[in-house]
């Protein structure tokens, strides 16, 4: 049966069929075409118009201390250049790594295009001091726990640095951190974190003077909420004497040595309890 004998329903629908058909073609091509010509501006735009063409397209807000050429040297930033190019995470960790700061959030902005650099200074919380190779350094830490050399002293905001931390490493670091967080606990009396050699951790008090707390493990805390517990409550049934030792190694039993109370006498065999 040839085309021309079809039943007009029949031919009508098939060519109802084809016009579809026809269009679905027509429209596809179109938005090829109008995609393409889309991603050919905004690539244009993006490589020509988003770019940092001057330092006054790089904004630094948040920090005392660096201003806008430090952290242009730090990262190396030339221009122009396009901010497809620039690289938060990297340019984060340079300037963690070159500057007092502590926080950096970097954000690429379109319109206009601009760098936004936002910062938190690091802050010194308490001297410190560490074994060098050339013998012992002097230096401070900031809030996390960080080494901050003596020569940005005069960058560094100055606060309470009636704390010293003694022994520092860099293994010490989450320690250091965590003695810090508890720090109010001590009620300010805290004076002094010590790492000895043997790797034991020491704190000393105003109230109680020396507290050994053994090594800096995972039960760190707890040991901390029991010298905080026994800093606030020790003084005032000592009636103004001093403990000679206290041992917190076993958080659960604590060891107290005070001068002038003699230990129990031992117990005669064959006596009752």
């Amino acid at each position: 049966m040839s085309g021309s004998s079809l039943p007009p329903g029949v031919l009508r629908r098939k060519l109802l069929r084809q016009q579809r058909r026809a269009e679905r073609l027509r429209n596809l091509w179109r938005m090829a075409v109008f995609s393409a010509i889309a991603a050919g501006l905004g690539y244009g735009l993006l490589r020509q118009g988003w770019t940092l063409r001057s330092p006054s397209q790089v904004e630094v807000v948040g920090s005392q201390l660096v201003d806008r050429q430090q952290v242009i040297r730090a990262t190396g930033l030339r221009f122009p250049q396009s901010l497809l190019t620039v690289q938060p995470k990297v340019l984060d960790e340079q300037l963690r790594s070159s500057l007092p700061v502590e926080q950096v959030r970097i954000t690429r902005l379109m319109l206009p295009p601009r760098l936004r650099v936002e910062l938190v200074d690091r802050e010194a919380v308490a001297r410190a001091e560490r074994r060098g190779p050339s013998g012992l350094e002097q230096g401070y830490i900031d809030r996390q726990g960080h080494w901050i050399s003596i020569e940005a002293e005069g960058l560094v905001p100055r606060g309470d640095l009636s704390l010293r931390v003694r022994g520092w490493n860099e293994r010490h670091r989450s320690a250091v951190t965590e003695i810090l967080a508890q720090r109010k606990a001590f009620g300010g009396g805290l004076q002094e974190v010590r790492f000895a050699p043997d790797g034991d951790l020491w704190l000393t008090t105003r109230q109680l003077g020396p507290m050994r707390l053994g090594p800096p493990d995972d039960r760190l805390e707890r040991r901390l909420e029991v010298a905080a517990h026994l800093n606030a409550v020790l003084p005032g049934q000592l009636k103004g004497r001093s403990p000679k030792l206290i041992d917190l190694s076993d958080p659960e039993q604590p060891e107290l040595s005070v001068p002038g109370v003699a230990p129990p006498p031992p117990k005669k065999p064959g006596t009752n309890p």
